[in-house]
């Protein structure tokens, strides 16, 4: 893997470049937050090489990606022609514009979350949602790495997460994870209402692609905790947030 790619992992995160289970689920998650909504107007915010684009197009709305980095919004635009290279603090689109904003795994590696929040409460139009998934502080591994001795070092390392916040932001400066109380700050303010909250795990693909047996028996008994008070340490905050009627 090139140091350039290395350098990108860690500013803007790991898209998803294949679709799998844990990918199809989602899907199914968002959708049925979204209720016709899909059919609108409908923005990924920060949409990698275009896969939610792709798979959210047959649903019936017009659907544009947003991207950062230009080199993954041109891979994106091979998916999709309604694919924009742009930043999330100040997304080039009218108020009141869009039904439906997909921000998936993405205001974590923003420069300023807060400004990300109120420019998708902006161009979102009354009634509209925000369907957001972002890490949670409480998972047990950082999934995005950490930089130590001068570089990166990526892979899932344990108990990062669970450090005191100083130390936990030294060793992964870049990346945040997210508590209840953190994602309620960023829009607390906001002309919003949270429709639903909750903490999800992840699939596990690449475990039960090597070990199908012992993979598929972790998915489904940690998908089952999602709903005990085990979520606490599920990997991704998923939240549905709409705008209220001004």
């Amino acid at each position: 893997m090139s140091q350039n790619h290395l350098d990108k992992a860690a500013r803007c995160g790991e898209p998803s470049y294949v679709w799998r289970a844990g990918q199809a689920r989602r899907l199914a998650m968002i959708l049925d937050a979204a209720g016709e909504r899909v059919k609108g107007r409908v923005l990924e915010n920060g949409c990698g090489v275009g896969m939610y684009v792709e798979h959210l197009t047959p649903y019936g709305g017009k659907v544009i990606g947003l991207e950062y980095d230009f080199e993954r919004a041109r891979e994106a635009g091979e998916r999709s022609p309604l694919i924009v290279n742009g930043a999330g603090e100040g997304l080039p689109f009218p108020d009141e514009s869009f039904d439906l904003i997909l921000s998936h795994e993405v205001l974590e590696h923003v420069q300023d979350d807060a400004a990300a929040a109120r420019e998708m409460a902006r161009v979102l139009r009354p009634g509209g949602r925000i369907v957001l998934f972002v890490p949670n502080r409480g998972y047990p591994f950082e999934t995005h790495g950490v930089f130590w001795r001068g570089r990166y070092h990526f892979g899932n390392i344990p108990l990062v997460n669970w450090l005191p916040r100083r130390w936990r932001d030294k060793l992964a400066p870049h990346v945040r994870v997210y508590t209840k109380g953190d994602l309620e700050k960023i829009f607390v303010d906001l002309p919003t209402c949270f429709i639903a909250r909750t903490v999800i795990f992840g699939a596990y693909d690449n475990v039960i692609a090597r070990y199908p047996r012992l993979g598929q028996a972790l998915r489904n008994v940690l998908q089952w905790a999602e709903k005990t008070p085990l979520k606490t340490w599920g990997l991704s905050h998923f939240w549905v947030i709409e705008k209220r009627n001004m």
